[in-house]
């Protein structure tokens, strides 16, 4: 990863690394214009994929900070997790998990930690970064093809797959801390990646607490919000639909019919922001979230923030973060994850500019002149 001065400095750059690089992509086949790809500052594969991840008992790592944020992905009876320090410099992870093979993705510039299906059709895709960004987020290609995709929504935007859509996986960024305690057997991704880099460096020093991104976004959506606010983003029908996660840190606790199902989300304000300190360990809070389905098999239960925590109504019992209760009558009772992500605001909104934002108006779209 370059600098964040250098990475600046290369914003303007146009798409000619593209054109005319060393490319199997079938350019006539895209969804957008290409003139919107811009250089991120490495070339092709220069952030190297984790393609042969390993991994260690969490009891056995003693590199991460307690509140440092990882991406949680629970699959087939096993629990994962990514540091987002590891992330930070490679941004992929192809993946295997018992029968599914997944890819975990991360674009720091965005804070999208989305996690893919691989699978297409009767293919098993395997991604790299292109070194390219469209509205700050990170391109990615598949190898077979040389398609392109979008990161944050999982579309393929040019080549063979233009059209083609992943299918995502649900997933948190939460603690550490709250991974070991949730899920006791869960495993790791080491520091053993096969590449020398600084873990634990963010490069992007004041980045989520400055004035908003620092690559060109186009973006038709007016809005209040703050360019680096973050949103929780829930599908709904055929749209989505965007919880401000400075509106839910207040609450602690909301609870929705979404999509035709009752889901409930949980704030909690421990996690390390991965894009504020220069040492990752040293950031200042940002919190974390969690979102679920509210019915089990003894039915639907409803929360509420307590104090310092988040009790069902019901039994008063405590629930995490992870969505596991941690204390009284349902201790070691979990809720079903339900699919999500946390954006920035301008990110998201760049791509998906008819997403209804809760405790906003109406969308308002700016008509290009």
């Amino acid at each position: 990863m370059k600098s964040f001065g250098l990475v600046v400095a290369m914003a303007a750059q146009a798409y000619g690394q593209f054109l005319g690089g060393n490319w199997r992509t079938d350019t006539s086949k895209t969804s957008i214009d290409l003139g919107q790809l811009q250089r991120g500052g490495p070339p092709k594969d220069g952030i190297p994929s984790i393609d042969k991840p390993r991994f260690l008992p969490a009891s056995n790592i003693d590199w991460l900070a307690p509140t440092e944020l990882v991406i949680a992905v629970q699959l087939d009876g096993s629990a994962r997790a990514y540091p987002l320090q590891i992330l930070m410099w490679h941004e992929l992870v192809n993946d295997r998990i018992g029968e599914n093979p997944i890819l975990v993705s991360y674009c720091p510039l965005c804070n999208s930690a989305v996690v893919f299906d691989r699978r297409l059709g009767d293919a098993t895709l395997e991604f790299g970064v292109s070194g390219m960004l469209r509205n700050s987020d990170m391109v990615m290609f598949d190898r077979q093809t040389e398609s392109l995709w979008q990161q944050i929504t999982g579309d393929g935007i040019v080549g063979t797959h233009t059209g083609s859509k992943l299918r995502v996986i649900p997933s948190q960024m939460i603690p550490f801390d709250q991974f070991k305690e949730s899920f006791p057997g869960g495993i790791v991704l080491t520091r053993e990646t096969g590449f020398q880099r600084d873990y634990g460096r963010n490069p992007y020093r004041g980045y989520e607490f400055g004035s908003g991104p620092i690559m060109p976004v186009s973006s038709t959506r007016a809005t209040s919000l703050r360019p680096m606010e973050k949103l929780v983003v829930l599908k709904d029908g055929n749209g989505y639909r965007a919880y401000p996660v400075s509106r839910l840190a207040r609450r602690g606790v909301i609870e929705e019919k979404v999509n035709g199902r009752q889901v409930v989300l949980f704030y909690s304000p421990d996690g390390l922001s991965p894009v504020d300190a220069t040492n990752m360990q040293q950031s200042r809070s940002v919190g974390s979230i969690g979102v679920f389905s509210v019915e089990t098999g003894a039915g639907k239960i409803r929360f509420r923030k307590a104090g310092g925590h988040i009790e069902d109504r019901e039994t008063s019992s405590v629930w995490s973060v992870t969505g596991v209760a941690v204390g009284g009558k349902r201790k070691g009772t979990a809720l079903r994850p339900i699919e999500h992500g946390v954006f920035f605001a301008f990110a998201w909104l760049a791509f998906k500019p008819d997403t209804l934002v809760v405790g906003e108006p109406p969308v308002s779209l700016i008509v290009p002149k």
